[in-house]
């Protein structure tokens, strides 16, 4: 089972005694930190938890699956995610 983040806030408020608005807000706001320092080639850390940052990807060949046909791909880059050791915990604890 999947939460959504409609689910997720209405939890998280009723968890805080916070208004579905204010968490809102707050996740809109934490998810922008997210986006403005991984962009700068920043980590972001919380101990425990997760970390997020970008990673570098050298060009590459690769083939076209519908030709079959060589082609350059450029390098670039991509996010990972690590899990913390109580995330972790929690998803072998059950």
């Amino acid at each position: 089972m999947a939460i959504n983040r409609s689910e997720l806030v209405a939890a998280v408020a009723q968890q805080t005694g916070k208004s579905q608005v204010e968490v809102n807000g707050f996740l809109d706001a934490m998810f922008q930190v997210f986006v403005e320092q991984v962009s700068q080639g920043e980590k972001v850390s919380i101990p425990g938890w997760l970390s997020v940052e970008r990673t570098d990807r050298a060009a590459r060949t690769g083939r076209n699956p519908q030709t079959g046909e060589t082609i350059q791909i450029p390098a670039g880059h991509s996010v990972k995610l690590t899990a913390g050791s109580k995330l972790k915990a929690a998803a072998t604890a059950k």
